[in-house]
C-alpha cells in the first residue's frame, strides 16, 4: 500500500468543516480590518528565500524543499514562508506605486523538512497577513490586532500575547557586540549549533531549545535596553496603543523569530496547553526586506498564523466541534422510474439552493431509511413506481416522524 509521505496529512471530510470555520473566520476579519487576498506560486527561485529569509536560518540551511528545475539551469524551492512571495511579487508587478499602505492576507500551504510532532508538520497551512508602506506604531498595533481578533473570534481564551522589538539597523550593531561579548565568555557550554550562531547570527541564541543553552541564554543582555531612541519611542507607542485597544501583554525579551528580515516589533500570540508547539502565531516588522530583495525602501509589518496548532488550541478548550453541513432532504427510491424521478427532484431542489441527497447506490427502502437517519437529513421522501404514477408521495419529518403528502411534480421545500 502507497502511504503518504512522513510528515504531510490527509485532512478527511468530516474534518474540513473545522478547517472551513477557521478559513472563513480568517478571511472575515481580514477584510474587515481593509485586506486583500494575494496568491503566490507554491514554488519559487531559491534565491528568493536565501535572500529573503536569510541564508544563516535554520529554514534556509535545514529545512527547505530544494531541487534542480528539468527546464533550466537554476534551483527552485517548495516556500518554506509567505513574506518573501508576497514582497517579490510587490516587486515583480510594480505594486509599490499604489496607494499605501499595502494590505494583503493568504492562506497557504508552505514546506519545511522538519521532525514531525503534535503541531508541526513538513507541510502546513498558515493564514498570514503583510501590510507595506507605514512606519508607523498605529501599522503594528493594527496588525496585532487584526491577530487577536481572530483568536477571540475563535473563542480561544488560553492565549497570551508576548512582545518585543529587537531594534533596528542603528542600534542592532551595539546589541549584536553585546551579545557576542557575553555569549563568548560561555561558549564552551553552547550547542554545536550555537556555536555557529555566535559567529554568524547571534540574535538566534536567544531562540535556542537546548536546556543549557536557554539557561545561559537567561542572563544574555536584553533587545529593549539597548534601543535607539526611534525604536524605543515606536515600541513604548505600541505598549500605549495595543492598552489602549484593550489588548493584554506582556514583554518577554527572548522572542526575535527565526527569520532574518525581522527589524523592531516581534511578537507572539501563545496558547497554554498544547504542547511545545504553543506559538499559534508569530510576527513583527521587516522594515528592509523589499529593499535587500532589490525593491525600493518599504517597511512591512506582517504574521504568521498556523491553523494546526489553531486546532490544537480549539481541541484544548473543547471548541472543535463543527459539525458538517446536512441536507434538507433526502429522497429514496423504489424502483427504475422512481429511481429517475428521485434523481429530477434532487436536481431541482439543489438548483433552488438547497442541500438535497438521493439513493445512487440501490439500497433496500430499511437501508435508505437508515442512511437518511445517518446523514441527518431533516426530511425523507420515499417514492415507489406507484408514487410516480400518483404524482404524489408522502414528506416524512424525521425529528418528529409526522407526514404530509406532497406533488411530485411541484415539490420544494
Amino acid at each position: 500500500m502507497i502511504q503518504k509521505i512522513k510528515g504531510t496529512m490527509d485532512i478527511l471530510p468530516e474534518e474540513t468543516p473545522l478547517w472551513r470555520h477557521i478559513e472563513g473566520i480568517m478571511r472575515e476579519e481580514a477584510e474587515k480590518y481593509g485586506f486583500g487576498e494575494i496568491r503566490t506560486p507554491t514554488f519559487e527561485n531559491t534565491e528568493l528565500f536565501v535572500r529573503g529569509v536569510g541564508d544563516t536560518t535554520d529554514v534556509v540551511q535545514k529545512e527547505m524543499y530544494t531541487f534542480a528545475d528539468r527546464e533550466e539551469n537554476r534551483s527552485i524551492s517548495l516556500r518554506p514562508e509567505g513574506t518573501a512571495s508576497v514582497a517579490r511579487a510587490i516587486i515583480e508587478n510594480g505594486k509599490f506605486s499604489d496607494p499605501m499602505p499595502l494590505k494583503y492576507y493568504y492562506i497557504i500551504s508552505c514546506f519545511r523538512h522538519e521532525k514531525p510532532q503534535a503541531g508541526r508538520s513538513r507541510e502546513f497551512y498558515q493564514f498570514g497577513t503583510e501590510m507595506f508602506g507605514s512606519q508607523s506604531p498605529a501599522s503594528d498595533a493594527t496588525s496585532i490586532a487584526l491577530a487577536n481578533s481572530v483568536l477571540k473570534r475563535l473563542g480561544l481564551t488560553n492565549v497570551k500575547l508576548h512582545l518585543n522589538s529587537i531594534g533596528c539597523k542603528e542600534c542592532r550593531p551595539a546589541y549584536r557586540a553585546a551579545l557576542v561579548e557575553y555569549f563568548t565568555a560561555h561558549k564552551e557550554c553552547l550547542c554545536d549549533t550555537c556555536k555557529t550562531r555566535l559567529e554568524k547570527n547571534p540574535l538566534r541564541l536567544l531562540d535556542c531549545k537546548s536546556p543549557e543553552c536557554k539557561k545561559i541564554a537567561s542572563g544574555a543582555p536584553k533587545t529593549v535596553d539597548h534601543l535607539c531612541e526611534k525604536c524605543n519611542s515606536n515600541f513604548d507607542t505600541l505598549g500605549k496603543a495595543l492598552s489602549a485597544m484593550n489588548i493584554d501583554y506582556e514583554i518577554d525579551t527572548n522572542i526575535v523569530r527565526g527569520l532574518d528580515y525581522y527589524t523592531g516589533t516581534v511578537f507572539e500570540f501563545i496558547a497554554e496547553g498544547i504542547g511545545a508547539q504553543s506559538t499559534v502565531c508569530g510576527g513583527g516588522r521587516y522594515d528592509g526586506l523589499v529593499s535587500s530583495l532589490g525593491g525600493p525602501e518599504l517597511s512591512g509589518i506582517g504574521f504568521g498564523m498556523g491553523i494546526t496548532r489553531l486546532i490544537l488550541a480549539l481541541r484544548e478548550m473543547g471548541l472543535d466541534n463543527v459539525e458538517a453541513k446536512k441536507p434538507v432532504v433526502y429522497i429514496a427510491s423504489l424502483g427504475e422510474r422512481a429511481m429517475v424521478k428521485g434523481l429530477e427532484i434532487t436536481e431541482r431542489l439543489r438548483s433552488l439552493g438547497h442541500f438535497a441527497e438521493c439513493d445512487v447506490v440501490g439500497r433496500s427502502l430499511k437501508a435508505q431509511m437508515k442512511y437518511a437517519n445517518k446523514i441527518g437529513a431533516a426530511y425523507t421522501l420515499i417514492i415507489g413506481d406507484s408514487e410516480v404514477d400518483a404524482g404524489v408521495a408522502q414528506l416524512r419529518d424525521m425529528q418528529s416522524g409526522e407526514q404530509r403528502e406532497v406533488a411530485l411534480d411541484s415539490f420544494v421545500i
